[in-house]
């Protein structure tokens, strides 16, 4: 049974930092591309940062230079590490996976393109 479960969310002041987990488990890990996703109340579900199978990465201009994404094969997990935040940047983050060429290998940030996902952490940036 493919699973993904995120850890690591929390409160943080303004300009802090935050490591974000994504444990996946049930499939072949080396063959995904793993995708961090996030959604404020009102707002839609916004791709944030992805690595894929190979290790290319891609990043949602909002997070560039601020947010990096890592993935450690031997622990099958991804890290999303968060530095500089802001109060935008509160929202439930999600990982996502795509098992599987070609997706795997294209590193997308649609969420249209994601059929696996983790159930959330919570990330909050207030002073």
């Amino acid at each position: 049974q493919l699973q993904l479960v995120e850890s690591g969310g929390g409160l943080v002041q303004p300009g802090g930092s935050l490591r974000l987990s994504c444990a996946a488990s049930g499939f072949t890990f080396l063959s995904s591309a793993i995708t961090w996703f996030r959604q404020a109340p009102g707002k839609e579900r916004e791709g944030v940062s992805c690595i894929s199978s190979s290790g290319g990465t891609n990043y949602a201009d909002s997070v560039k230079g601020r947010f990096t994404i890592s993935k450690d094969n031997a622990k099958n997990t991804v890290y999303l590490q968060m530095s500089s935040l802001k109060p935008e940047d509160t929202a439930v983050y999600y990982c996502a996976a795509v098992v599987g060429p070609p997706l795997s290998q294209l590193c997308l940030l649609s969420a249209a393109q994601y059929r696996y996902w983790g159930q959330g952490t919570q990330v909050t940036v207030s002073a």
